[in-house]
């Protein structure tokens, strides 16, 4: 039975659900606070410069095709996809690792830094796999209601691998020190420290390594605009500069929504938007967290970032580059354990326009720059300028090349942006972390158990924080509400 179906948000997850409720013949409409839709993966485009100001990586390139194959698409339809070669480049303080676009590339680097380790990557990487088609076939595609979800012929005779963590699976194949700092990178897109993420989600290093990492050509944003065009095509009302202000309530039964003062009737409701502020629409009645339950939540990092043009083209760098020349474990500290500002942080540069020429002027360079932080901290205009000399400096120091002149401008973005912009608890910048007690049926539920016909997607439920479980996150709950309420 058709319902008329209000999505508060319009972020990957919420625009995903939109298309399947869609399909299934719902009358959705899909409201959006911001002036554009995308929620965190927005853009900035000023003066011929391109900035993805959130997502900048595009892993599992199979999670994107399959979603736009259930609605008879493919992502060519909409958008062109390069593979970077090389994927990116990691600067330590006294070399660089180059990490090239398929296997055979990447042993020869690890060879060149660890003579012999090339043998127990490909035996790490090829359980990587197989923990890979068992996660994205069967673990994530379960909506988080039941424990009995994860259990299965593949993952019973894994079981140990979820009480083992990510580094310490590394650390026993692996000495050199500059390895173990490539392998247990990926899984800081979970959210996590190594030593707290199971070594299931090694999957995330099939990705890397197995799958590559692309580009959309004009950016990760047109991702968006072909989520936007598939779910108008399908008939999705979609509304922006409308802030949601309450989600009603009527004898335990979801009737509607206050959208810029105007209550808009709804039989479902489905929020994409940041889970604890969603709850904060609700009478406190019922809402089904504590705030002492949220503030116990291990959350992904904040980011201080920054989206600068450049007067010339750069050299020395690639369209990834991750500046690993400080202590990885210290800066993780920073974040986990003892949250402050870093003294020596560990950042990444993305620079599209090496090879997207069309996402800089001629002859210019796009730099997005950004320094993964506690969420919570002291935001200042003050911190942020002490945090962008010190990386700029350490930038011109590893790339042997004078930057700072060639600026022509540059915006930040930060804690108090991700809560003003995105409602982001804390100003968290990437959601919930998949650590043990924070996976599959044990992170928030997509469905809410006080009110009726109520509904949550995106990364603080399941499967859990990135781009592709995002898409994952709205089919799952689109699935839920045509079990539930058609």
């Amino acid at each position: 039975m058709s319902k008329v179906i209000s999505i508060i948000g319009s972020g990957f997850s919420a625009l995903s659900a939109s298309c399947y409720l869609a399909k299934a013949g719902h009358k959705v409409s899909v409201f959006e606070k911001n002036d554009s839709v995308g929620g965190r993966a927005r853009q900035i485009v000023k003066d011929g410069f391109t900035f993805d100001i959130g997502p900048s990586w595009y892993w599992m390139p199979d999670i994107f095709e399959k979603f736009f194959n259930d609605f008879g698409k493919s992502t060519s339809d909409y958008y062109h996809l390069d593979k970077l070669s090389p994927a990116y480049k990691i600067f330590f303080s006294d070399e660089v690792i180059t990490i090239g676009d398929h296997m055979d590339q990447i042993c020869e680097e690890f060879e060149r830094i660890e003579t012999g380790s090339s043998k127990p990557l490909r035996k790490f990487i090829s359980r990587a796999q197989d923990h890979y088609e068992i996660a994205i076939n069967k673990v994530v595609l379960k909506p988080g209601i039941s424990p009995f979800e994860l259990v299965t012929k593949e993952t019973v005779t894994r079981i140990d691998q979820f009480f083992k963590t990510i580094s310490s699976e590394v650390r026993k194949n692996f000495k050199n020190p500059k390895l173990i700092s490539t392998l247990e990178f990926p899984v800081l897109f979970l959210g996590a420290k190594p030593n707290q993420t199971p070594s299931f989600y090694s999957f995330m290093n099939f990705a890397d390594f197995g799958l590559g990492t692309w580009h959309p050509k004009g950016g990760m944003y047109e991702i968006i605009k072909a989520m936007k065009s598939l779910a108008e095509s399908l008939g999705v009302n979609i509304n922006t500069n409308c802030n949601v202000e309450k989600i009603n309530v009527d004898n335990g039964n979801s009737n509607g929504i206050v959208v810029n003062g105007e209550f808009i009737k709804s039989e479902v409701i489905l929020s994409g938007a940041d889970y604890h502020h969603s709850e904060t629409l609700l009478d406190k009645k019922y809402r089904q967290y504590s705030q002492a339950y949220w503030d116990k939540r291990t959350f992904a990092p904040s980011s201080l970032l920054f989206y600068v043009g450049f007067d010339k083209k750069l050299i020395n760098v690639e369209h990834h580059n991750l500046f690993f020349d400080t202590n990885f474990e210290t800066h993780a500290e920073n974040i986990y354990d003892k949250p402050k500002w870093p003294e020596d942080p560990l950042f990444y540069v993305n620079f599209p326009s090496v090879t997207d020429f069309s996402m800089a002027p001629k002859n210019c360079e796009t730099g997005f720059f950004l320094i993964p932080i506690a969420p919570g901290l002291e935001d200042t205009p003050e911190l942020r300028q002490q945090y962008f000399d010190i990386i700029i400096n350490r930038f011109e120091k590893r790339t042997n090349q004078s930057v700072k002149e060639n600026i022509l401008f540059k915006e930040s973005f930060c804690v108090n942006d991700f809560i003003s912009e995105y409602n982001s608890f804390k100003g968290n910048a990437y959601g919930m972390a998949n650590t043990l007690m924070q996976t599959a049926f044990l992170r928030p539920k997509l469905k809410s158990k006080k009110v009726k016909g109520l509904y949550f997607t995106g990364q603080l439920t399941v499967p859990g924080p990135g781009v592709p479980p995002s898409l994952i996150s709205g089919k799952l709950v689109a699935q839920l509400i045509e079990k539930n309420e058609s």
